[in-house]
């Protein structure tokens, strides 16, 4: 199946926020993801996500957000808070160059569904946004 046949239109898997300074980076997980179904949403750093996630037609239409650490202007920390107050449905998965565990340990508890260290395993980050998927889909029925 070519890339790309997916648009805004067709009912994914789900559509996913990629949030990372690195283009790269972003280029593999969004192609890892495009092939396993799901839609995807980039952004180049924390300010930028917030707009995209805020953007009245995305608006909630974002299911999981994975999202780096360290970037400029507003770093992952910062850009996590503010989608676990504003958006509490949606997911997140942290995805980092530098594991740090008390970082890992306090994300979770701020309910970050899981933490992701680069350069991401395929058959982790599929997993991983499966389950993010699963626990959204959970969230969204227990309110």
């Amino acid at each position: 199946m070519p890339w790309g046949l997916h648009t805004k239109d067709t009912p994914g898997k789900g559509r996913i926020l990629i949030v990372d300074d690195e283009d790269h980076v972003r280029k593999v997980l969004r192609l890892t993801l495009t092939k396993a179904g799901y839609d995807v949403v980039e952004a180049d750093h924390g300010g930028k996500a917030i707009e995209v996630i805020g953007s009245d037609d995305n608006m909630l239409m974002v299911d999981v957000v994975i999202c780096d650490i360290r970037m400029p202007k507003i770093n992952g920390i910062e850009a996590i808070a503010f989608f676990r107050q504003q958006y509490p449905s949606v997911s997140v998965v942290v995805l980092t160059g530098y594991p740090d565990v008390n970082l890992a340990t306090d994300l979770i508890k701020q309910g970050v569904v899981d933490y992701l260290v680069k350069p991401v395993d395929q058959v982790k980050l599929l997993a991983t946004v499966e389950a993010a998927m699963e626990h959204r889909t959970a969230l969204k029925y227990h309110h």
